[in-house]
C-alpha cells in the first residue's frame, strides 16, 4: 500500500480505488481503521460508481504510525494530516469527505481551515462536542489509565459499552491501535473539540448528517446541533440496521447530486 509521510512524527497508509471520476475520501473513527470499519458496514462509499475512492487510516491507527504526543491525536492535528494527504493525491481538486466520528470532527476541521478543499461532506454519527464533550473526555482519560494499569484484556472484560441498536447485527470486532500507544491516542482525544459554533456555521459546504439512536458517545443531540449550525445540511437518523443499511445509498444521491449540479 502507498503511504505518505507527515509531519509530527507519522506515515499514513491510505489506497485509492477506481479509475477516473471526483476523488471521494473516506475517513473512519477512534480506534478503529478502513478496514475495521468496512467489517463494520460502515465502508460507506462502497455504493459509488464513477469516482475515485481514497482511504487511509488516521496517525496511529491500522497501518497508519504515531508518535507518543496526545497532541496529535486532536482533531485539528488530524485535520492538518488530511489536508496534506488530499495536497499529495489531489491538488487543488474540490473532494467529496466522508467520514464517522472522529472521522467527521476532522472533518469539520479541515472544512474550517480549507473551506474551497471539499465540494460535499457528510458527517457519520458525530460524537459528543461542546457541553457534552466534558463527560467523554473524562472517560476516555479513565479508559488510558485503566489499560496502562491493567492492559487491554482487563479493560474490554470490563468496559462493554452498550452497542447501539443500529448495529445490533455488527460484529465484534477490537481496536486497531496498538495496545502500547493506545492511551495515548486516547488522551488525546480527550483534549479535543469541535470548532466553535461560530465556526461551523460559516462552513456552507453542502453537508449531509446521519447519525444513530442510543449511543451516548455519538448523541443525536450533536447531529441536530450541526443540522441547525450548518447552512446547508440534510439530517437522517438510523435507529435499525436497516437504516444503516440505507447509508451508502444516501451517501451516494448526496455526491452525485452535487457532482451534477
Amino acid at each position: 500500500m502507498p503511504t505518505l509521510e507527515v509531519p509530527h512524527g507519522a506515515v499514513l497508509d491510505y489506497e485509492i480505488t477506481g479509475e477516473d471520476g471526483p476523488l471521494v475520501v473516506q475517513l473512519h473513527g477512534l480506534t478503529s481503521s478502513r478496514e475495521r470499519d468496512a467489517q463494520l458496514g460502515l465502508d460507506l462509499a462502497r455504493a459509488l460508481r464513477g469516482h475515485r475512492v481514497l482511504r487511509y487510516d488516521a496517525r496511529g491507527h491500522g497501518g497508519s504510525t504515531g508518535d507518543r504526543d496526545p497532541r496529535s491525536y486532536q482533531w485539528n492535528r488530524l485535520a492538518k494530516d488530511l489536508l496534506a494527504l488530499l495536497d499529495h493525491i489531489a491538488p487543488g481538486e474540490p473532494v467529496h469527505a466522508i467520514g464517522p466520528s472522529m472521522g467527521s470532527a476532522t472533518l469539520l476541521h479541515a472544512a474550517k481551515k480549507h473551506p474551497g478543499r471539499f465540494a460535499s461532506l457528510t458527517l457519520v454519527v458525530p460524537p459528543t462536542a461542546w457541553e457534552t464533550r466534558a463527560a467523554q473526555s473524562q472517560l476516555y482519560r479513565a479508559n488510558a489509565a485503566l489499560i496502562e494499569k491493567e492492559g487491554l484484556g482487563v479493560f474490554h472484560a470490563n468496559h462493554t459499552a452498550p452497542v447501539p441498536p443500529a448495529l445490533s447485527d455488527a460484529p465484534t470486532t477490537t481496536p486497531t491501535v496498538p495496545e502500547d500507544l493506545l492511551p495515548t491516542v486516547l488522551r488525546g482525544a480527550a483534549g479535543t473539540d469541535f470548532p466553535s459554533e461560530k465556526a461551523v456555521s460559516r462552513i456552507t459546504t453542502p453537508t449531509l448528517i446521519l447519525a444513530w439512536t442510543g449511543d451516548s458517545a455519538h448523541p443525536v443531540s450533536t447531529a441536530k446541533r450541526l443540522k441547525k449550525l450548518l447552512p446547508d445540511a440534510r439530517l437522517v437518523i438510523a435507529r435499525t440496521p436497516y437504516g444503516i443499511m440505507a447509508w451508502p445509498g444516501l451517501f451516494a444521491e448526496h455526491v452525485t447530486t452535487i457532482d451534477h449540479r
